[in-house]
């Protein structure tokens, strides 16, 4: 691994300096103990094994939001066009379920498999205009229902480890929010604000829940990640060097270490010099530990 940071009381290492252009949606392959992520606008996924420092890297022909493992082998994709399977054997690509293909300006984003093996993805524009997306589920026999509209930025989101709360993220809203959730259905209600975070600058991006339920929080423009109770209660501030960290995952043998991706898309020059290592992904133990991640039934 390279470079060792010191962050208050923990030390944060270097797991790979990627250098890329907007990393995201880590997710972590315990069968095989690598970290797949996506680099969004070269159309990447990667599969990165901590052990023995190797990256390699597919790609999709588009831009990608997120990745995780399906339980009849391959990857499931949320790219520009919808939802895509990767082969077992790494070497195509497919699209499988069009989604808002009327809508040329929308992408896929952020994603997450549920504890039934449902996965959910969102939309948004790629020029940023407001409440232009939706949040998506995707059945295991791929029906797409939408769940939620006008929706500007669809980032992080995640369940509690019981499965009984959904947590999500519109990042332009600067707020975390909490649903009730039916794992049998896939139904949410009774929407509630779980963080307030105004700040003017930093912005709520990628999440994680970790085994005691506490959540998360990668803040873009933010440089750190915030931990917080189900109560929504602040209970610390990871400080990182680089100021566009964008998601984050358990992983590790144990579940005992946190992935934070990055970004260096949308730096100047000098912000570059004084971050060199934007663009990485991050490793630390936390304290804590994660669950099992959930992969795709379809």
């Amino acid at each position: 691994m390279g470079d060792f940071l010191i962050m208050k009381s923990r030390q944060l290492d270097i797991a790979l300096d990627a250098g890329a252009d907007l990393g995201e949606g880590p997710w972590w392959d315990e069968q095989h103990q690598e970290l797949l992520w996506v680099d969004i606008f070269a159309g990447s996924v990667h599969i990165f094994d901590p052990a023995s420092g190797s990256d390699r890297s597919i790609d999709v022909g588009q831009p990608i939001g997120m990745v995780a493992r399906r339980q009849s082998g391959g990857l499931v994709c949320a790219v520009r066009d919808g939802i895509g399977f990767i082969h077992p054997d790494g070497n195509a690509f497919e699209l499988v379920v069009p989604i808002e293909t009327a809508i040329p300006g929308n992408r896929m984003n952020d994603g997450a498999c549920d504890p039934a093996g449902r996965l959910w993805a969102g939309t948004m524009a790629t020029d940023l205009s407001p409440s232009a997306g939706s949040l998506y589920r995707i059945s295991s026999s791929l029906q797409v229902t939408p769940v939620l509209e006008n929706v500007s930025i669809s980032n992080g989101l995640d369940w509690s480890p019981d499965g009984r709360t959904f947590y999500f993220t519109d990042s332009t809203t600067k707020r975390v929010d909490a649903y009730d959730f039916d794992i049998d259905t896939g139904e949410i209600r009774n929407r509630r604000l779980l963080v307030n975070l105004p700040d003017p600058v930093a912005t709520p991006d990628g999440m994680a829940v970790d085994a005691e339920g506490t959540i998360w929080v990668a803040m873009w423009d933010g440089g750190c990640v915030r931990r917080f109770s189900p109560d929504g209660t602040l209970l610390e501030t990871l400080e990182l060097p680089v100021t566009r960290p964008t998601s984050i995952a358990f992983g590790g043998p144990g579940l005992n270490q946190l992935f934070i991706t990055s970004a260096r898309n949308g730096l100047t020059p000098l912000q570059l010099q004084d971050q060199p290592h934007a663009g990485a992904i991050f490793v630390l133990e936390p304290g804590v530990t994660g669950r099992s991640p959930y992969s795709f039934r379809g």
